[in-house]
């Protein structure tokens, strides 16, 4: 507050002001300083919080309406999750646990792969397939959750690996072609900087192998 008293036009002191404010849940104090940020830096980076702030104020029909205000395909993907996030939140304070399942259905609930939002986005997905009574489903995506958390615990410098499922036959394990295949799918090459999400700062995970080998049930194969 001291720091917005003397540097009230600084877009990045009512940004960490606003920041501040939602985390120790003043949502009214919050909603102000994000408002003053956007108008100031003309950045929709922040609209995931100016959306929860809504919620946090007991408003989620104006939260849904500020979250449709932007054209989200314009957004970072990890802005566009974080944005799912809170719309998804939003519909279910509205006690409509099937649009808030749809809201999270976005391109970044990618199960083959682990971005830095991943872990966030499936287990709020797991959450809405549990309103729906839809508890296996509900299983699998906190599995995914988990392993995507597991995975990026990694080198720092990781914020996205590739998650494949590989199933072995325990009849066939001394059969020389299948280690062979088992071989090849380990040495498949990371795919190229261009087919990576945008997710800023992202780099692929060199090597996933050991947490697969942690990995009793596998994870989801990544699909050629």
């Amino acid at each position: 507050m001291s720091a917005a008293r003397r540097a009230g036009r600084i877009a990045v002191v009512r940004e960490t002001l606003a920041i501040t404010a939602y985390a120790t849940g003043d949502f009214g104090l919050a909603l102000r300083e994000l408002r003053t940020y956007r108008r100031i830096s003309g950045k929709n980076d922040q609209l995931p919080l100016l959306v929860d702030s809504e919620r946090g104020v007991g408003r989620p029909d104006r939260a849904l309406e500020v979250g449709r205000s932007v054209d989200r395909a314009e957004l970072p993907a990890a802005v566009q999750a974080d944005l799912a996030l809170a719309m998804s939140g939003a519909r279910l304070d509205l006690e409509q646990p099937e649009l808030a399942l749809a809201e999270l259905e976005i391109p970044q609930l990618d199960p083959d792969r682990a971005f830095s939002y991943s872990p966030a986005l499936f287990s709020a997905y797991a959450e809405v397939l549990e309103e729906l009574g839809r508890a296996s489903e509900a299983a699998e995506w906190r599995a995914r959750a988990r392993r995507a958390e597991e995975a990026l615990a990694g080198p720092a410098e990781a914020e996205v690996v590739e998650i494949f499922e590989v199933e072995l036959d325990e009849s066939d394990e001394s059969d020389e072609s299948d280690e062979s295949e088992e071989s090849e799918s380990a040495e498949e090459p990371i795919p190229a900087d261009g087919e990576i999400d945008d997710d800023p700062g992202a780099v692929l995970e060199p090597d996933v192998a050991a947490v697969l080998e942690d990995t009793s049930d596998g994870a989801v194969r990544q699909e050629d």
